[in-house]
Order: structure tokens, then C-alpha cells, then sequence
């Protein structure tokens, strides 16, 4: 007998994909007043029916690292699958100032963000900066300054550092973010204090690690031993970002030593994006020096690249005096063209029980200004690593369907399930994100595993991904049989309640 209750939506006949209860079958899936109110073998009746036939329907994909916190990239990355997007890397302060932002203008997507350290560290040893007004461009414009890179700060320092993450996590900042790798110097007691930070408050660190190098000393083996350590004797959980690109073509070693501190249980977890090229400001202090490229384990200049064109040694010299925070695209990687790299970004992307998180940037206009509020479609010209736009449907395209390295339920588990894991036992609201199953917040997504793909390309990045038929977050459809649904702006903020 079928189900005679009315749904407020249902999505129908799709193939639905739970990674928590391995569902893997045809189903219908209804929507009541924002939440999954059954998942039924029988037809249900809704006010308004998707149509899913012949597709996957999944939770919405978790991005726990995206910087790109404004309206246009919300809706970028809602076409590559996304319904929740978290800036916890970098993080933002002031805390509240940022996630009142972002409810005031609205997202189509869920958001959140972490305590800034970053930020809390230029406030402390630059004053010329200013205090921090809770977006990424003051962060930004911080690396034309010195010091708060290499400086060790004072007991006095170090204490207002302390105290102005703490201030972000009162104000519900969902861990405490660790952007070490731009501020190598950072005192090894600063790093521990951070560490305990996070015990007191029961989050997690979200690092990433202060070295990028091949080389030892100062190598990003060094810099993921000391993460662990931290996590050994303090008990905080450090959460690693982006292993790809920290650990690069040391990823056999690195990978082998984070495997073995995870099964002596010691709380570390791990994310890794699907490309093997970084996007950042050229001014990153692991740029600078006169090993840095051999510290990557490369030997070409070309392979940084701005806007697609790339760059030799005297011009990376010449913008990192007169425009250190120009966004470029560093190759580490060349994995398109060379199978040993692939394999060393299988090491990252197939890492077991780690998340697949995006490290979006910011889209900005032909003259580096982010693009921000009601822009759409994105302009031919509009720049960010191609990642941004592409990188969950990269992961089904070339390792579940083209490479099929990956089955369909454990990328969806690595896209949804594992991210959700990494937060709920300190942010309860994800313990009801990442499963698609009755009382779980409808955010679902319904995609052609035959077609979807990621189209943006490191010169023409402003591409959308194919293959998301509907989108919907907190049971409110986004995108619908491929077409964005511009007034609607359901996301909610994912924030801890302190």
C-alpha cells in the first residue's frame, strides 16, 4: 500500500545513496518542513515532485574548506554539488561581525566558519594592519606587512593572541584555525597553546602545517610530526587540511607516518583536494628564499602560473614586491601528464577515512577585485583555481567513473559522511548532515553519474560543473533540472551554540 501522507516535496525514483547505512537503491525520498520524513520503496505524494530517474540522490556534498564565503562563489560551488561550505582553515574574525554578514545579504548554501589565528596574530604584531572587519580580503591585504610571518611573539603577545581566539570561539566559531603554513615562524609554545585552546573548549584544530618542503630540516614531514605530537599530549583533535598540497612529493612518507598515528589512536583526521596545483597569494612566505622551488621538489618557474599564464623567476620576484597578494596557481603536481604523480595524489585523495574538501578561493574580476553580492552569471574573465568550481565533480568523474579507483558509495562517504564526522562531536548540528535518512536535514543532491563533470580549467577557471539535475538544502530547491533558482537563499549558518 503506498504512502498516503503529503510531503512538502519528494524526490522521485531516484537512486539513492546513504553512506552511513550502505543504502545503495531505488527509492523515493520525501521532504517535510526541512527535514527527510521518509525514505520509501513506495511512490509518495508531495506538493511538488523532482524527478531523479536514472540518477544518484546523495546528501549534499561538505566542503569544510572553502574561503570563498561571498554570494557568487555560494552559488559556484552549489552547481559542483555543495550544500554546506565552511571556511575553517583560515577562519575569519570578528566572528560574529562575519556570520552576520553573511545572514544579512543570505546564502543559497549552508555556511560556517573557525576562530581566525591568522588573524589574531597580524592584529597582535602589526598594528599597521588594523583590527580585522571579518573578511578574507583584510587578511589578504596583510601580506604586503612584515613580521607577523616569522616574528615569535612575547608571553604578552602570545596571551592577546590566545585571548582574541578564544573571543571568536565564544562567539561560536566552529574550531580554532591554524593558517601555519603562512606564519612558519610561529613559536612552538604558541602552536601548544593553540592545541590546549582546543582541548578546553572540545574542538578541533584546523591546521595548516607550517612547512611546505620536501627538504629537512624545516620539511612538511617535520611540520606533520609536530601536529601529531600536539595531539598525543594535549588529546585535541587537529584536523590536517589539504595533505595534498602540505606534503606534495614527500605524500608516500606522510601518508605512511599519519596511518600510524591514526591506528594508535591518537585524534587526528584528514582532508585532501582532487588536483595537484595550489592557488594562493604569491607574497606566502613558502615562496619566498632562495630554495623555495627546490623545497617543493621542482625546478621549473613555470610552474606558477597567474591567470593561466605562466610566470618566470624575475616576474614572481617583481609582483611579490609590488602585489604580494596576487592570487596565483602553483603546479607541485603534474598529474595529467605524468602517471607517478597521479599516484602520489591517489596517496591524498584515496587516503583512507579522509574527506575530500575543496580549499576554494574567491572569485575575483579581471583587475584582482573579489566579486561579491548579486553577480551572475560569473564574468568569461573571473578567476580562481579551477577547484572552486570543480573539484567533488572531478572526484566522481575521473576516479569513480573514469578511473574507477573509487567505488560510487565511499566517494560519497568521503564527500558527505566523513566531513559531517569531523565536526558533529562538537558542532551537534552536522550529526543530522552528511546521511540521507528520516529525520536528517534535507540537503540532497540528485546527479547523472554518466555526465557529471568538472569543466573549469586552470586558463579558462569560470566554467560550471555538469551534471547536478537538483540541488536542494534545508528541503528547499536551489537548482532544479540544472537551472539555478536565483531568489532562494535557504542556507543556514552552522555555528557552535556557546
Amino acid at each position: 500500500m503506498g504512502n498516503t501522507q503529503q510531503f512538502d516535496l519528494v524526490i522521485s525514483g531516484g537512486r539513492v545513496v546513504d553512506p552511513e547505512t550502505e543504502l545503495e537503491a531505488v527509492r523515493n525520498v520525501g521532504i517535510t518542513d526541512g527535514q527527510i520524513a521518509a525514505v520509501s520503496e513506495d511512490p509518495l505524494e508531495g506538493v511538488k515532485t523532482l524527478d531523479a530517474t536514472g540518477h544518484i540522490v546523495a546528501p549534499g556534498f561538505i566542503d569544510i574548506h572553502s574561503h570563498a564565503q561571498q554570494l557568487p562563489a555560494a552559488w559556484v560551488q552549489a552547481f559542483d554539488g555543495v550544500t554546506t561550505a565552511l571556511e575553517l582553515e583560515s577562519g575569519l574574525l570578528p566572528v560574529d561581525v562575519a556570520y552576520e554578514r553573511m545572514a544579512k545579504e543570505g546564502r543559497p548554501i549552508n555556511y560556517g566558519l573557525g576562530s581566525a589565528w591568522s588573524f589574531a596574530r597580524v592584529q597582535v604584531l602589526q598594528p599597521k594592519a588594523g583590527k580585522p572587519d571579518g573578511t578574507l580580503k583584510w587578511f589578504q591585504n596583510a601580506f604586503s606587512l612584515s613580521g607577523w610571518q616569522t616574528d615569535v611573539p612575547s608571553p604578552e603577545q602570545l596571551e592577546q593572541i590566545i585571548d582574541l581566539v578564544e573571543e571568536g570561539l565564544n562567539q561560536g566559531g566552529i574550531g580554532v584555525s591554524v593558517n601555519a603554513g603562512y606564519a612558519p615562524g610561529m613559536g612552538r609554545k604558541e602552536y601548544y597553546e593553540l592545541a590546549k585552546l582546543a582541548f578546553k573548549h572540545g574542538v578541533a584544530t584546523f591546521t595548516h602545517d607550517r612547512y611546505m618542503s620536501t627538504l629537512e630540516p624545516r620539511s612538511s614531514f617535520e611540520a606533520l610530526g609536530e601536529q601529531i605530537g600536539l595531539a598525543a599530549i594535549t588529546g585535541a583533535h587537529m584536523h590536517i587540511c589539504h595533505i595534498n598540497s602540505v606534503c606534495g612529493r614527500d605524500l608516500d612518507d606522510a601518508t605512511e607516518l599519519l596511518q600510524r598515528a591514526e591506528s594508535r589512536n591518537i585524534p587526528i583526521t584528514v582532508e585532501a583536494y582532487t588536483y595537484g596545483a595550489l592557488c594562493t597569494a604569491i607574497g606566502a612566505e613558502f615562496f619566498r628564499g632562495p630554495e623555495w622551488l627546490t623545497r617543493f621538489g621542482g625546478d621549473e618557474y613555470s610552474a606558477m602560473e597567474l591567470r593561466g599564464k605562466a610566470l618566470t623567476k624575475e616576474k614572481i620576484e617583481e609582483l611579490q614586491s609590488s602585489g604580494p597578494g596576487s592570487v596565483v596557481v602553483f603546479h607541485f603536481l603534474h598529474e595529467e601528464e605524468e602517471p607517478d604523480d597521479m599516484k602520489l595524489l591517489d596517496k591524498a585523495v584515496l587516503y583512507p577515512g579522509g574527506a575530500i574538501a575543496s580549499d576554494c578561493t574567491p572569485w575575483s574580476d579581471a583587475n584582482g577585485a573579489f566579486l561579491e553580492g548579486e553577480v551572475w552569471p560569473l564574468p568569461d574573465d573571473a578567476f580562481s583555481h579551477p577547484r572552486s568550481a570543480g573539484c567533488f565533480s572531478r572526484l566522481f568523474a575521473i576516479w569513480v567513473r573514469e578511473r574507477q579507483v573509487l567505488s560510487l558509495l565511499d566517494a560519497v562517504r568521503k564527500t558527505t559522511l566523513i566531513p559531517a564526522q569531523v565536526l558533529e562531536e562538537f558542532v551537534p548540528q552536522m550529526k543530522k548532515k552528511g546521511r540521507l535518512q528520516v529525520g536528517c536535514d534535507a540537503d540532497v543532491i540528485v546527479f547523472d553519474l554518466n555526465t557529471i563533470k568538472d569543466n573549469a580549467t586552470f586558463v579558462a577557471p569560470a566554467q560550471l560543473s555538469s551534471g547536478q539535475r537538483h540541488v536542494v538544502v534545508n528541503g528547499v530547491p536551489i537548482i532544479e533540472e540544472g537551472e539555478r533558482i536565483g531568489d532562494a537563499k535557504p542556507g543556514r549558518p552552522i555555528r557552535r551554540q556557546v
